[in-house]
């Protein structure tokens, strides 16, 4: 049985790749940070479902600021595969929080590949990277593939191409199996309601229902390469099977503005978008990235991966399960009514 660590297991793609290892009989460990409540909302299905052996999840209090309860954590477990996934995520937020979004995002990695190197795993473990499309920002080339020079536009940006160069680095240096999957934007039910996508099909299906009335953005013009959360984490798995590490762009090779985002989740309801939409410019960056579009021709050839789910599929998805969520809202708005 092989051993996998996972920081930030409580999120969208921590949870995914939760539930695809433990399907390919890992024994998975996560760390999650102390909080007064609980924030493992996306795992829970895992301990309640029969046909998961739950007793090979583990979760670890810890941080990714913390450099010392990540020597232990590694001296302990000896993982065979390390998966990078925790971060302060939010590229608006990282605006406001500039050193937390460095100190986490961009310095945890190192706290990572140095615990490693002190545990005396480097010949042993197998660690990915979760690098991310916001580091070309200012795109040089269109669409953006592996040898893409990078221009972060946002202190998010900014920590994530440190992160990864980092990676490169210790591959290089000490001939660590280190990975980094360049993943554009990737999106599922899962998603924060404070990403655009989810906020955009939260808002849609509350509206729909009568539990809102309107919906606040900022740029709807801004392009994006979306894809399906479950499916890209197949791709990382993949990277850590390999004989010899690399770098990959996992992406659908399509685009859509946020507008057309907008447009598809509305009328999949319906709805016209134009009625209940506003702007606000507080929710624009104040460095855009204007268009993202990634190749992932190198990951379909020597990974075997390639995308599945189309743009339209995505929206739907997302769209009915937050249905299910209104309806679940309205039941108890009507019930506290009565």
């Amino acid at each position: 049985m092989k051993t996998a660590l996972i920081t930030g297991i409580t999120g969208q793609d921590g949870s995914y790749l939760a539930e695809l290892l433990l399907e390919k009989g890992y024994e998975v460990h996560g760390i999650v940070r102390r909080a007064s409540s609980f924030n493992t909302d996306r795992l829970n299905h895992i301990y309640k479902d029969p046909l998961v052996n739950n007793t090979n999840l583990y979760l670890h209090y810890g941080d990714l600021a913390d450099a010392v309860q990540m020597v232990k954590l590694l001296y302990e477990l000896q993982p065979d595969e390390i998966y990078n996934l925790g971060a302060q995520s939010h590229v608006r937020v990282s605006y406001d929080i500039p050193e937390y979004t460095g100190d986490v995002t961009g310095v945890g990695a190192i706290r990572i590949l140095e615990a490693i190197r002190e545990a005396g795993l480097v010949d042993k473990v197998r660690y990915y990277q979760a690098s991310s499309s916001e580091m070309y920002g200012k795109v040089q080339e269109v669409p953006q593939v592996e040898t893409t020079p990078f221009w972060p536009r946002s202190p998010y940006a900014c920590a994530k191409v440190y992160a990864h160069w980092l990676t490169v680095n210790y591959r290089e240096s000490y001939k660590l199996h280190a990975n980094s999957g360049i993943l554009f934007n990737h999106e599922s039910p899962r998603r924060g309601e404070t990403f655009v996508t989810r906020k955009i099909t939260r808002a849609a299906t509350r509206i729909k229902l009568g539990l809102q009335t309107k919906l606040i953005l900022g740029n709807l013009d801004s392009k994006r390469d979306w894809g399906y959360a479950k499916e890209y984490v197949q791709a990382m798995w993949l990277m850590l099977q390999q004989e010899m590490p690399d770098d990959y762009v996992i992406a659908t090779n399509e685009t859509h503005t946020v507008r057309e985002f907008l447009e598809e989740t509305f009328s999949y309801l319906d709805l016209d978008w134009e009625e209940f939409v506003g702007f606000d410019k507080k929710y624009e960056r104040p460095a855009e990235v204007d268009l993202l579009i990634g190749n992932p021709e190198k990951a379909k050839k020597k990974l075997g991966w390639e995308p599945k789910t189309t743009f339209k599929e995505l929206v739907a998805l997302m769209v009915d399960e937050d249905l299910k969520i209104a309806h679940q809202e309205k039941a108890v708005e009507e019930a506290n009514l009565c």
